[in-house]
């Protein structure tokens, strides 16, 4: 029998490429994205897309009709300055919109439902590096604040309604199909100015540090723990290397040619200078591949830039 998955924000740049991973594995894949960021060009053919938005509860009914076995929900407002500057807005999209989702999926009989989690803004700065799961969890952002506060209505939901929930705590994903505008990654930002000839601007110092993880991997990991029942997390996804972000664009500069240096500009305001996850603890129970390299996977995300403008 086939199985069938959800992915809320399916049409987006993580959301997708989890589409791709569970159509390649023979799962029916519905999607659920109001395109605000969204492209219709990256849901695969094989996916249904239904054009709606969580916040209007009609969409919810949704799930009568599909009867999901598994929901991915990927969909959020992912922009941290965003929910500096209006939390309560933050709040409705990232945890009010999340909890009806979980209480529908509940009364559809959805029988696993995963979360697209944050690592770096729920651990804040790091006491010890690299954070794994036991971190003490510390947000710095009402973002990271509105994960956590969806982590714990899934452990209510688990422990009460019986739904199987998993929290996959992402560190900075990157790789193709990442816009630049709006809220995108640094990844992002960089090709796109880089391959336009324009000065690249390196807010601060440049030597905060983040973990950049290839989007494959955080595909993998979704198909790993919707195909195994005993996989409840929270668990991070993370490759455990530092990169700054002076590094991250001598690597890109490098790989492209270019030698104009960057420009620093003022550091944001209480931007998180260090942040790296460690991520074997899933790799290790669920048989996972070591994470792609950062040489590697943006080799493959700047090809995928050039062919974009091109």
């Amino acid at each position: 029998m086939t199985r069938h998955i959800l992915i809320t924000g399916g049409a987006g740049f993580i959301g997708s490429h989890l589409a791709d991973a569970f159509a390649g594995r023979g799962w029916r894949v519905s999607i659920i994205d109001n395109l605000s960021t969204g492209d219709r060009r990256n849901v695969p053919a094989v996916a249904k897309l239904y054009e709606a938005d969580l916040l209007n509860p009609e969409t919810l009914k949704l799930l009568d009709e599909l009867r999901p076995d598994v929901v991915a929900h990927q969909a959020a407002q992912i922009d941290v300055r965003i929910s500096v500057r209006d939390p309560g807005a933050d709040a409705e999209t990232n945890v009010v919109a999340s909890v009806r989702l979980l209480q529908k999926c509940v009364e559809a009989g959805v029988k696993r439902f995963l979360f697209a989690s944050t690592g770096g803004a729920i651990y804040g700065e790091p006491i010890v590096a690299p954070q794994d799961e036991s971190h003490p969890a510390a947000p710095l952002s009402p973002y990271g604040c509105a994960k956590l506060a969806v982590e714990h209505y899934m452990h209510y939901f688990r422990e009460v309604h019986g739904l199987a929930t998993t929290a996959l705590r992402y560190a900075n994903v990157y790789g193709p199909r990442q816009s630049p505008h709006g809220e995108a990654g640094v990844v992002a930002i960089f090709a796109d100015r880089i391959l336009r000839g324009q000065e690249v601007t390196i807010n601060g110092t440049g030597e905060q540090t983040r973990d950049f993880v290839y989007v494959s991997d955080v595909a993998a990991a979704n198909v790993a723990v919707a195909e195994r029942d005993d996989l409840r997390g929270p668990y991070n996804v993370g490759t455990g290397i530092e990169t700054s972000v002076n590094q991250l664009h001598e690597a890109m500069a490098s790989i492209l040619g270019d030698e104009r240096p960057p420009r620093h500009a003022d550091a944001k305001a209480g931007e998180q200078l260090r942040s790296v996850l460690d991520g074997s603890a899933l790799r290790r129970i669920a048989g996972l591949s070591e994470p792609v390299g950062i040489r590697e996977g943006l080799a493959a995300t700047l090809e995928w830039f050039r062919a974009r403008q091109r």
